[in-house]
């Protein structure tokens, strides 16, 4: 889909057409192009079609796509690509709202430069000591959540003067987490003159104001809709009563294949359906808020190389999974938002594979459910739960 002129006030260009194909069509480094190939990347995504020429070619974006579309590799090829060789220092930005996140930018960066790019990761949760080394030793990209790089800029232990490119990614979600000020006082730390891309699943009012604040000229790129779950997902709900959703999610792993990402509203809530799922004999972890950073990356990474086969995940831990192959996503509780729905079964049907996503919601919730379904133009095949199995409404 081509990206389209930027409307509603907001400083926009002529629409951008882009016929880009392939890869290898890219006016890219001999040692990227091999890198990529040997990634097995040949065909963009339409976002990565859409944003990476105009960003190699110095412009500002402004996309709205989904999770799971590929925007990372839609920001860091033009990163890479632009970084001076030999570079000292801060040339290139990202922030991201959670640490899961910027540490599979950071793996991503590292393998798609054979580890030749320096690259510090600021977030919270991990030790200062190799963070701060990294950034003396002059690291060219840094790779952070703002909470933490905010503090280091009020203790001086960071220099961002140098930053010629500005990453937002998943701006909407730092947004709901209240960065807002944050990114206010980093971009004001940041040369006027630079490169910035912004990167949300929503253009609500408060990315508009980002945009008028941070973007000069944006390329808007807008791919498919941007608050619609994927046509690759398979939508069911169960009405199901509170005290039966652990008997309802067991029958549904006893009766499926493939992996389950389980949504809970509250971190007590993940550690109870969990704690029931392993002593009823199923392989599952949980990653939430209060569980330590070595606990969430053991807990993501055993669910991703398939040791666990069920991983239960509140929704701000959720922003930071990138695990592909995820065969069916529950709602165990409902969403409280239309957007949190969005981004859960985001998760599941990547990458044009099909997929499945169950949402359970109590007889009291019928109501939410049926706004949801309105608020996303969708509809989902209804099931009732009268017993231990699940009777088709």
């Amino acid at each position: 889909m081509p990206a389209r002129r930027l409307h509603e006030g907001l400083p926009g260009v002529p629409e951008h057409r882009n016929e880009l194909k392939l890869f290898t069509e890219l006016n890219l480094s001999p040692v990227l192009q091999q890198q990529l190939a040997h990634a097995n990347f040949t065909i963009p995504t339409p976002v990565q079609a859409a944003a990476i020429p105009p960003a190699l070619e110095g412009q500002d974006v402004l996309a709205t796509a989904q999770t799971g579309t590929g925007k990372t590799l839609s920001f860091l090829i033009p990163l890479i690509e632009r970084m001076p060789k030999g570079h000292k220092g801060a040339f290139a930005l990202v922030l991201l709202p959670t640490r899961e996140l910027a540490m599979q930018v950071l793996e991503h960066y590292r393998h798609l430069t054979r580890s030749q790019g320096t690259a510090s990761l600021v977030c919270g949760g991990l030790a200062e000591g190799p963070q701060l080394d990294a950034i003396r030793r002059g690291a060219q990209l840094i790779v952070a959540t703002p909470g933490r790089l905010e503090d280091y800029l009020q203790r001086k232990l960071v220099n961002l003067s140098g930053v010629k490119m500005l990453v937002l990614d998943e701006v909407d979600r730092m947004l709901d987490m209240g960065f807002k000020p944050s990114i206010r006082r980093i971009a004001a730390a940041l040369p006027k003159e630079r490169q910035t891309l912004c990167y949300s699943a929503t253009l609500s009012p408060e990315i508009r104001d980002v945009a008028r604040d941070y973007l000069r000229d944006p390329i808007r790129i807008e791919i498919g809709s941007v608050l619609k779950p994927s046509p690759t997902v398979e939508l069911r709900s169960f009405e199901v009563a509170t005290d039966k959703k652990q008997e309802l999610l067991e029958h549904l792993l006893d009766s499926s294949d493939g992996s389950f990402l389980v949504f809970v509203r509250t971190k007590h809530g993940a550690d109870r359906v969990a704690r029931r799922l392993v002593r009823n004999g199923h392989s599952a972890t949980q990653i939430h808020g209060d569980r330590s950073q070595s606990q969430r990356n053991a807990a993501l990474r055993s669910f991703a190389q398939g040791h666990h086969r069920v991983l239960v995940a509140t929704d701000v831990a959720a922003r930071g999974i990138d695990v592909a192959d995820v065969a069916h996503v529950v709602n165990y509780d409902m969403p409280k938002e239309a957007e949190d729905f969005v981004h859960r079964v985001g998760r599941t049907g990547r990458a044009s594979s099909r997929g499945i996503a169950s949402t359970f919601a109590a007889p009291d919730e019928a109501h939410a459910l049926r706004k949801m379904e309105r608020t996303l133009a969708i509809t989902t095949k209804k099931y009732r739960v009268r017993s231990k199995t699940a009777a088709h409404a």
